[in-house]
């Protein structure tokens, strides 16, 4: 049974606007390939993923092979490129089910080379090239036994070649990010100079398919953006410098109910450790909602909730079940009153960009933390 005392709300108009926004930005002859991984960035995997194909996706990129799964059983039957580390033991079924994924070791090349030769079928692998992330990706130094390894195993197929950005959202100074993408470029003449032709080059992610149209190729990682969500404060100022109109509209909203209203008197403590004392008569809501459900303890005194489209501050601690939210300022709340944690209500807002100011953090956590049991409602 899903989690039903709070939930998110996921708006089709919204994220249709943001995927057409990133096909308009690169164009119609490339792919674009937005990234639904961690739980479509917490706005709910199966619940995204078909509108984003009908906005105009042409395939989608997850990070683990059961996310892929769930897409084949949602009945989602663009491409799916996995991004992700898959188990040497699994790469059978993902080459059975016709998954493109990423290589950058020879581990799994070797694994592949026994798995493609039992089921006499292809993989469909892309690889990851280190430009300067140092994360996944195979060194320069290291692609001539990659290329023979390759050459050694036809029916392990170089379809793509990769590489991802490691300081193109967080700063103004894109000198870094030009730096990889040279790198990028060096290394894909040398993987087409050692006789290949992988049909699909991709670095570029949402900061990138803002800014900087030379690192489309043939493929764009689109991510944080197809949920109107701008990476960072400074990818939207360096858009705006640039004079790039781009308008990404936020999908969620995640709301909860009003469970209990009562008065306290001043003076009186609320909630564990004795955090928040009332300097007032005040009157409190009780809130279902709390860290399980990702709710973070780091908002504890902090934050401010939306009710009848008054913000209403959290009083103590974030419990693991619940929140208290001060609501003497706000006439006639009542039980089962809706409440908005993140997004829009009557006149007010808050955004995941406050939540995550209010935590210490970054926008894609405040989403893709919230509990993957609660319900996602697609709404109009």
């Amino acid at each position: 049974m899903e989690h039903r005392l709070s939930w998110v709300e996921v708006s089709r108009s919204n994220l249709t606007h943001n995927i057409q926004t990133f096909r308009g930005l690169i164009g119609k002859d490339r792919i674009l390939c937005p990234a639904v991984k961690g739980n479509a960035y917490g706005h709910g995997l199966t619940v995204c993923a078909p509108v984003m194909v009908a906005a105009g996706a042409d395939w989608l990129g997850v990070n683990a092979l059961f996310e892929a799964v769930s897409l084949r059983e949602a009945g989602v039957k663009v491409p799916i490129y996995i991004m992700g580390y898959i188990a040497l033991d699994e790469l059978s079924f993902a080459v059975e089910q016709g998954f493109r994924f990423v290589a950058y070791n020879l581990e799994t090349l070797q694994k592949l080379a026994e798995v493609t030769k039992k089921l006499g079928v292809p993989a469909l692998t892309h690889l990851k090239v280190e430009t300067g992330t140092h994360r996944q990706g195979v060194h320069d130094g290291d692609l001539e036994k990659i290329f023979e390894f390759y050459r050694s195993h036809p029916l392990i197929k170089l379809e793509g070649v990769a590489a991802h950005f490691a300081n193109i959202e967080d700063t103004t100074d894109h000198s870094y990010a030009e730096f990889q993408l040279q790198n990028f470029k060096k290394l894909v003449e040398k993987i087409q100079g050692g006789g290949f032709s992988p049909k699909y080059i991709h670095t570029a992610n949402t900061a990138a398919a803002i800014l900087f149209p030379k690192t489309y190729f043939t493929m764009v990682r689109s991510g944080v953006g197809n949920y109107g969500l701008w990476p960072s404060r400074e990818t939207f100022v360096s858009a705006v410098a640039e004079g790039k109109n781009v308008e990404l509209r936020p999908v969620m909203t995640w709301k909860t109910t009003v469970a209990q209203v009562k008065k306290v008197p001043t003076g009186a403590f609320i909630g564990y450790g004795c955090t928040y004392q009332t300097k007032h008569d005040t009157v409190i809501a009780v809130l279902p909602v709390g860290y399980y459900d990702g709710y973070d303890r780091r908002l504890s005194n902090r934050s401010e909730v939306l009710i009848r489209g008054k913000r209403a501050p959290i009083c103590g601690r974030v419990f693991m079940n619940m929140i208290v939210v001060d609501v003497t300022d706000i006439p006639g709340v009542q039980v089962e009153d809706e409440v908005v944690l993140l997004g829009r209500q009557g006149g007010g807002e808050i955004s995941a960009e406050q939540l995550a100011e209010w935590m210490g953090t970054i926008n894609y956590e405040v989403t893709t933390r919230i509990s993957e049991s609660m319900e996602r409602r697609l709404v109009d």
